[in-house]
């Protein structure tokens, strides 16, 4: 999909069905320049009532046809297809990334409704030698809550809603009010092809998103975030007993093996954007890296020449290649972050500081020298900045990789593919990649251990999430 130039400045603000929004708006920040450039409304945690309501009344005449709701999907699809040249640099404007990246998330999109437009759960006869016929079927849970961060608004939607639509439900979707616009548009742009009530986009501050998790006609609550957040969410889900899946982020860490020595260079530009791409603003980013000892320096150097050379700017300029943090307290904490690593002794080969210009703009930091203990090691920083730290054995690199609360993601590299494998085998973590990182299929699960999350998206398994089975049993023989 070829990149095209906004149409323009500020784009038109989308029409949705819904209830009033009574006037009330915020501001909405361009990153790029840390100013005020459109508003959102700002509903009224009251108003989700009327939100939900509908939300249900949809959801009777939704369930009850999957093959319309297969063709509507599809038809979605095509729509968000259709309206990258409007979603892709109005979300570039309020999240910051590089255009070329907005138009991957629109097709991201898109992509994924087609792929569980065409997805459906499969009935299963239970054989166990008694005389009666047994069948699990499969029905949909009614309407979900969907509260999406600001890194990825319209992927990480998506992953919400596509499977949640397709299993038979509707939903009610809250994005980060760092980043409502492309979402509130993206729904616009979808309810020409969506029943009423069907996908509802709420926008407003808190405390509207616990409000939505809370919400006793909410029957599954799906959140990306935090860990604190995560748990004030499913806490808030508990009394209404609702369903709860929860990503709460990653410390993911990169292991190279020995035998990597002649691949260094090569490697080096890989594993930079498996850590910077989208400033760093990725769950399953390579946090931290752990090189042999003898090969620290040049994988440190490899990784500064790469952070030095890379173009920082706006992510409307063509030739920008990474953006800035998306909004100032984010800024904040990667700065922090830094701070206390370079005073607690580390070296920043490359960066370790804010950009000298408008905007959120911290320049790609390469840490070495860093103290194991750093939060800068064993928190997720999520931003621009990464530490590569050495290891004399490999079981004190794996050791090191598995300190952590999370367990997102990992990775290995090597020449030796085999041996490879048996160190990720070791990881503790939903997702291990050898040679590359953070690369997903539309067709394979997404889930992580420990603090970073409960439930699994993606795939088949994203939509069973979305079902509870259903049992009938029938004697085999009439009047038996």
């Amino acid at each position: 999909m070829a990149p095209h130039r906004p149409r323009a400045d500020r784009p038109p603000r989308p029409s949705l069905p819904g209830p009033g929004l009574r006037g009330e708006h915020f501001t909405v920040l361009d990153p790029a320049t840390g100013e005020a450039f459109d508003e959102a409304p700002d509903q009224r945690p009251q108003e989700l009532d009327t939100v939900v309501g509908r939300a249900h009344e949809a959801w009777l005449g939704w369930r009850a046809d999957p093959v319309a709701r297969a063709t509507a999907l599809l038809t979605a699809a095509d729509a968000v297809e259709a309206a990258g040249a409007d979603l892709a640099p109005l979300l570039t404007r309020e999240q910051g990334k590089p255009l070329s990246e907005s138009y991957a998330e629109v097709a991201r999109t898109a992509a994924r409704l087609r792929y569980f437009a065409e997805s459906s759960p499969e009935s299963r006869t239970i054989a166990d030698g008694r005389p009666v016929h047994s069948e699990i079927r499969w029905r949909p849970l009614g309407p979900v809550a969907a509260i999406v961060p600001w890194n990825f608004p319209l992927q990480l939607a998506s992953a919400k809603f596509a499977p949640a639509l397709a299993a038979g439900n509707t939903v009610v979707l809250k994005p980060s009010p760092f980043t409502p616009l492309a979402t509130r548009l993206l729904g616009s742009v979808m309810s020409a092809a969506l029943p009423e009530g069907v996908l509802t986009i709420v926008t407003g501050r808190e405390p509207l998103g616990a409000r939505l998790a809370s919400h006793p006609g909410i029957r599954h609550v799906t959140f990306t975030g935090s860990v604190p957040t995560g748990r004030a969410v499913a806490a808030g889900a508990a009394p209404g007993l609702a369903r709860v899946t929860l990503e709460l982020g990653g410390n993911d860490a990169a292991i190279l093996l020995d035998d990597v020595d002649v691949d260094v260079e090569r490697i080096a530009d890989r594993l930079f954007w498996a850590a910077f791409r989208n400033c760093g603003q990725v769950c399953m980013a390579v946090k931290r890296v752990y090189a042999p000892a003898r090969l620290h320096s040049r994988v440190v150097e490899a990784l500064a020449e790469r952070a030095k050379t890379v173009v920082v700017g706006p992510g409307l300029d063509p030739g920008t290649e990474l953006g800035p943090v998306n909004n100032a307290a984010q800024l904040a904490r990667v700065e922090h972050c830094t701070a206390r690593a370079l005073a607690d002794g580390a070296r920043a080969v490359a960066g370790g500081h804010r950009l000298d210009r408008p905007g959120y703009f911290y320049a790609p930091t390469v840490l070495a020298d860093v103290p194991p203990g750093s939060p800068v090691v064993t928190e997720e920083q999520f931003g621009p900045v990464l530490p590569v730290l050495p290891y004399g054995s490999l079981d004190e690199a794996v050791e090191a990789a598995n300190a952590t609360r999370y367990g997102l993601g990992g990775s290995v590299w090597g020449t030796d593919l085999d041996r490879a494998e048996a160190v990720a085998e070791r990881l503790e973590c939903g997702t291990a990649w050898i040679n590359h990182h953070a690369e997903l299929s539309l067709a394979q699960p997404f889930a992580g251990i420990k603090e970073s999350g409960v439930g699994v998206a993606g795939g088949p398994w994203g939509l069973y999430g979305n079902l509870r089975p259903f049992v009938v049993h029938r004697p085999r023989e009439a009047g038996a």
